[in-house]
């Protein structure tokens, strides 16, 4: 523990993901769909002190284990964001997160003239063609995409 102390408390079971880059927190509860409206306790610790990575954001969501699916979403968002499942205050899984073979219903293709951004039912879809460093496409319109260019859905 810190000279600080424990910043947020331990969780008895769920999903604590950490090494989060500083200052994205919101915008990986927004990726995974977390609204907090479920009941169940979400916690955020923003820019706090990491021997890692000098500062991270870290998010615990209680009584919720993610899918290796949904925390994938992260990668192009927290790529060195780590996940641990707790159960009895325990780790009981470590993981990290990995691209994904496409991004699906999560990210907007920034092409305002593509087919996924038009009044159609079509979900966005955006394939990674090669991971490092991460080469994105969108599925409808074919453009190339950089990760910094894609807005959340």
């Amino acid at each position: 523990m810190s000279e600080e102390g424990l910043l947020v408390g331990r969780i008895r079971n769920g999903t604590v993901l950490d090494h989060v880059e500083p200052g994205t927190a919101l915008v990986v509860l927004s990726a995974l769909n977390i609204k907090g409206t479920d009941g169940n306790i979400v916690s955020v610790a923003m820019n706090v002190s990491s021997k890692k990575i000098g500062k991270k954001d870290v998010v615990k969501i209680e009584n919720r284990v993610l899918k290796p699916e949904e925390t994938n979403k992260l990668a192009l968002i927290a790529p060195r964001a780590t996940v641990n499942i707790i159960r009895e205050y325990k780790i009981v899984e470590k993981r990290s997160v990995q691209l994904p073979e496409s991004f699906v219903g999560i990210f907007k293709c920034p092409n305002p003239t593509c087919i996924s951004n038009a009044r159609e039912p079509i979900t966005s879809e955006i394939k990674v063609l090669k991971k490092e460093p991460p080469m994105l496409q969108c599925k409808y319109c074919a453009r190339i995409l950089q990760p910094e260019e894609l807005a959340e859905v």
